[in-house]
């Protein structure tokens, strides 16, 4: 999504018309000069950040006032959502762009398809897609495309399985297939493989490509094994025919963090900042952001998002990221800083990011810091999602509230639209807390919510009620060295009902 500061032009303004669905519309602020790009197809579609909206009524919208549109900058659009991980949304363009508008899909039309579906849906449901595509149309690129898919959910056999099927086919390979198959077994962790396939491309005469040297590079940097990255290296950076990316550099740095290497590693990350293209921008700042903070350099991180955002247009992921960052370097100041920068740009509230901050004030017991973020938020008409709710269970349990723990358990299974599933962490805190205590006090009900949870949280809610049945019924669960405990809450729960 795109956040709008005060340098923008136009401002999204979402209405709800029966027949349209969501609209999206727009008005220009006084005194700042428009920015006619807002007012672009993409340009309006890029502000819906919440994948639960429709683009639907936006593309109809644009048609329905006689503006056209051409099937590349529909195929344009659907790469920059992929880009920015707005898979839902790309693969609504894609359907569009064939079930209203009946344009021809190509073969690459067909894979991009058959990608997104797998991303939104699921791997059954991309299997379906793919048997159900005309046999003149399984082209190679659909087929490296189901690669794809199997070899990013680790269906190894599977994905061997379509290699040779690609084989047999005697599909001639591109160099975009020869990085998706070396992606693969670099998965797989099968390097002879990849040597394999690299020997084979220089038989053939096929071109390496910078996404063949970036994966060829992931398959040593994951480990790392530096001698034989450093070879890459030097082979890519000798090698004419290839315009090198960000991306191999970033994986290179990659490399050498996990080696303690942290010169060699900066390096690289200096090498990779100055290939990060205008058009690039966010997917290539968002790395450097998170291995600038693995590498330590507080400093570094500060000057890559100041240059970052004198774009003057900053995405909800780059501020993820950032924050991220920060809190990993333990800088909840900073972190806080660039939080209230969001809150001033934000037009969707996105939970994921406030979420950051208020992790880390659970896990260094600032609840009162955490409650004031969910407070404000809720002011302002937003809801937190059920991880939120979770996150602080677990603080109020460790900070002895019970009671504030149940009513956060509570909202967390009401504000979960996909039905709530009891976390490992969730659950070893119940477990550990009333075992820890002594307590029955409290546990009965979260035996009771916790009862709602899947078939995941069996062993867990099994734990818990084997724990409660053991407690002898004398003691009604409480020994007497938690006695004051027990006062201390019930103080504690009279003191937030007066103030309420």
């Amino acid at each position: 999504m795109r956040l709008l500061g005060s340098i923008n032009g136009f401002k999204p303004i979402f209405t709800q018309n029966p027949s349209k669905g969501i609209m999206l519309s727009f008005y220009s602020t006084e005194t700042l000069p428009s920015n006619p790009w807002r007012d672009t197809l993409y340009g309006r579609i890029s502000q819906i950040g919440d994948p639960k909206l429709s683009v639907s009524p936006v593309l109809d919208q644009w048609i329905d006032e006689g503006k056209s549109v051409i099937p590349n900058t529909l195929r344009s659009m659907i790469r920059q959502l992929r880009a920015y991980r707005r898979f839902k949304h790309a693969l609504e363009v894609s359907r569009w762009m064939s079930d209203r508008r009946y344009m021809i899909l190509f073969p690459g039309d067909i894979a991009v398809r058959l990608d997104l579906i797998a991303r939104v849906h699921g791997l059954e449901e991309a299997e379906n897609y793919f048997n159900n595509i005309p046999k003149q149309s399984k082209t190679l690129p659909v087929y490296v495309a189901l690669i794809s898919c199997y070899a990013r959910e680790k269906y190894f056999e599977k994905a061997e399985a379509i290699v040779q099927k690609v084989n047999e086919l005697g599909f001639p390979l591109t160099p975009f297939a020869y990085s998706s198959i070396i992606l693969l077994y670099s998965k797989m962790e099968q390097h002879e493989k990849i040597e394999a396939l690299v020997e084979e491309m220089n038989v053939k005469g096929v071109p390496m490509s910078s996404f063949t040297y970036t994966n060829w590079l992931n398959s040593y940097a994951a480990y790392p094994n530096i001698n034989e990255m450093e070879k890459v290296i030097k082979r890519m950076e000798g090698d004419p025919r290839v315009t090198l990316d960000r991306s191999c550099y970033s994986v290179a740095a990659d490399g050498y963090l996990k080696a303690g290497l942290i010169d060699k590693a900066l390096k690289m990350l200096k090498k990779s900042e100055g290939l990060i293209r205008e058009d690039n921008r966010k997917v290539g700042y968002n790395i450097l952001f998170t291995l600038y903070a693995r590498a330590g350099r507080k400093d570094e991180l500060y000057r890559i998002w100041n240059l970052y955002k004198s774009s003057k247009i900053v995405y909800n992921a780059a501020y993820t990221c950032m924050i991220n960052s920060l809190l990993k370097l333990d800088d909840i100041a900073g972190a806080e800083k660039i939080f209230e920068d969001w809150e001033s740009r934000c037009c969707n509230y996105d939970f994921r990011i406030p979420n950051l901050l208020i992790a880390a004030y659970c896990d260094n017991g600032l609840l009162e810091k955490a409650e004031l973020i969910i407070g404000k938020a809720i002011e302002n008409g937003n809801k937190p999602v059920a991880v939120t709710w979770e996150r602080m269970a677990i603080a109020y349990l460790k900070d002895n509230e019970t009671a504030k723990a149940i009513d956060a358990l509570k909202k967390a299974i009401a504000g979960s639209e996909r039905g709530w599933k009891l976390g490992h962490i969730m659950s070893s805190a119940c477990l550990e807390y009333f075992k820890s205590r002594g307590k029955v006090e409290g546990a009965e009900e979260f035996v009771e919510l916790l009862g709602f949870s899947d078939a995941s949280s069996a062993d867990a809610f099994e734990r818990l009620l084997d724990y409660l049945s053991d407690i002898k019924p004398e003691s009604n669960g409480v020994n007497e060295a938690c006695e004051d405990d027990v006062v201390d809450n019930e103080e504690r729960d009279m003191l937030d009902t007066s103030n309420k």
